[in-house]
């Protein structure tokens, strides 16, 4: 059966996810990456800026169900995504910093069919709407392109096509525009502007983040500030260029 990609772009959606942590603990190997974290929100736009080792990319897969936390409580539209995988699958989306740790198969077509069969859709029915979703992105004549022959930029975005066939109400996007140059940023943009449903956005430049509703900005796995990026994003910059001219890059870690 072929399903509908207006609900994801084009279209306007009331369905925007809910964001639930309290408390919440992740160790990685003994290492207190995520402490006591607790916020709650419901927008469309989240922005999560931090230094190296702040624990961002660790709460992006958190957040995704792709690992555990230790203590507290985590919820995404009211789902557990660790305990609750197939909910997960349905409902959260994330693009990985490096495509390349991403895209698993030789094809763009078979690409974007493996996640529609993650979810239960039949063979058939998983290729039909793979191939809608590269008709609705105009990328019709790249189904039997090898992944291996496409750019940085072009993995970024069949990565992004992967994870909208499957209809999620939420991307969580990892530093999506890392290693790419201007052009190339620009019109992975333009795609990810399209997106209809919410966007957990992580970058190191507040720039991609300027017109988000809200931004979080996290230090050693806490919260160091929560709001609009008119207020968020100033005091980061000013703490950055402090940190900036200061020697703390000789600091051992402890």
């Amino acid at each position: 059966m072929m399903h509908n990609l207006k609900k994801n772009l084009g279209e306007s959606t009331d369905n925007i996810s809910s964001i639930d942590l309290q408390k919440v603990c992740l160790y990685i190997e003994g290492k207190l990456v995520l402490n006591q974290l607790s916020l709650h929100t419901q927008v469309k736009r989240l922005g999560i800026i931090g230094r190296n080792g702040s624990g961002k990319s660790t709460l992006s897969r958190a957040l995704s169900g792709l690992i555990e936390i230790s203590s507290g409580q985590l919820q995404v539209a009211g789902i557990d995504p660790y305990k609750n995988r197939r909910a997960a699958l349905q409902e959260i989306g994330i693009l990985f910093q490096n495509p390349d740790h991403q895209i698993i198969f030789p094809t763009v077509l078979e690409e974007i069919v493996f996640g529609l069969r993650q979810q239960g859709q039949n063979k058939n029915g998983a290729a039909q709407n793979a191939l809608q979703t590269l008709a609705t992105f105009g990328k019709t004549h790249w189904q039997n392109v090898h992944t291996s022959a496409l750019s940085q930029g072009q993995k970024h975005l069949v990565c992004l096509m992967a994870v909208v066939a499957m209809q999620p109400n939420l991307i969580i996007l990892d530093e999506p525009f890392a290693g790419l140059d201007i052009p190339t940023k620009h019109q992975l943009q333009r795609y990810l502007d399209k997106f209809t449903g919410s966007l957990i956005h992580i970058s190191h430049d507040p720039l991609d983040l300027q017109n988000y509703d809200q931004i979080l900005w996290l230090e050693e796995g806490q919260v160091a500030a929560f709001g609009s990026p008119e207020a968020v994003l100033p005091a980061y910059l000013d703490e950055m260029h402090k940190l900036g001219d200061s020697d703390d890059i000789s600091h051992l870690p402890r």
